[in-house]
């Protein structure tokens, strides 16, 4: 199946050759022998495995006979990928799962705003991919997180036309003002946007959307409340607007706040994503540390 050359610094990287054909994640777990799963799937993230002269992410990138492969256990940063506001956290041919930071916004607004689709489109054209980011979902400027983006227009649909299937859980975590009487529930209602783009609720129908969002109290310390919520819809500022309704608006929300700005950011996270894969059908599971800035408050 494979040769194994050499390794140029014991512990560092290893070169090899392919004897057959393959894939290159099924060929990596075969043989790497000294590494774990996980450990294998970071290298391939990290951008620690080059393929010929190419240095590769794409878990089922295919392998042909005599192929030489570079693979490097220390190796993490994205030599190409290198941003202030978005981290690669995965990559295959069909899609991208990115970290973003608050303050970048999912998309272009206008002419020349810093988003995450036009550096993802920057980094495919530096590092010769044939594709371009396609927007599936979003998040608010000042909201960091996990976001997905699709490489082609044919994934794309495959999220957008199955997206309440597709992602089975998907959680946030946030910082709101005041102390939260409830450990946890559920707060529903319908939201509607007016022409001002400020998001209103009814717990009647007000010819908006109806949206569902469930929470759970994972500490109260200092006049403050760390607050996971469970989206069962992702209906434009959901959460927001839902915290605000229940007497808890986010710290630092300008639009639906209090005026409550303790780390001097929107105090809301995506820090849980879990989807089946559109194209492969995998369960892909993505998990985020809580921001420190919050943790710091409850200390």
């Amino acid at each position: 199946m494979m040769r194994c050359n050499s390794y140029d610094k014991p512990g560092e990287y290893a070169n090899y050759v392919v004897e057959r054909d393959g894939r290159l994640l099924e060929w990596l777990l075969e043989n790497v022998k000294h590494l774990s799963k996980s450990k294998i799937k970071q290298t391939l993230q990290g951008r620690g495995v080059k393929v010929g002269k190419k240095t590769v992410t794409q878990f089922d990138y295919p392998l042909t006979a005599g192929t030489k492969i570079t693979f490097s256990k220390t190796k993490r940063n994205n030599d190409i990928f290198k941003n202030r506001y978005v981290k690669i956290v995965y990559e295959d041919r069909h899609l991208v799962v990115v970290e973003k930071n608050a303050g970048i916004l999912s998309m272009a607004a206008g002419h020349a705003s810093l988003n995450v689709k036009a550096l993802l489109d920057d980094y495919f054209k530096k590092s010769r991919q044939k594709c371009t980011a396609h927007v599936v979902h979003r998040l608010d400027r000042d909201t960091s997180g996990l976001m997905i983006y699709a490489k082609d227009k044919q994934t794309e649909l495959l999220l957008e036309q199955d997206w309440h299937d597709i992602v089975y859980d998907r959680r946030y975590v946030a910082v709101v003002s005041g102390e939260m009487e409830q450990t946890e529930g559920t707060v529903s209602g319908w939201l509607k946007d007016n022409k001002a783009y400020f998001t209103y609720s009814s717990p009647t129908d007000n010819g908006g959307k109806f949206a569902v969002t469930h929470f759970h109290v994972l500490n109260r310390r200092n006049g403050y409340s760390l607050v996971e919520y469970k989206l069962e819809t992702g209906r434009k500022n959901q959460i927001r607007v839902h915290s605000a309704d229940m007497g808890h608006p986010v710290c630092g929300d300008a639009k639906y706040g209090c005026g409550d700005d303790p780390v001097g950011r929107l105090c809301l996270h995506a820090y849980v994503l879990c989807f089946r894969h559109p194209v492969t059908h995998e369960a892909m599971t993505f998990e985020t540390p809580i921001p420190a800035s919050f943790l710091r408050i409850f200390k």
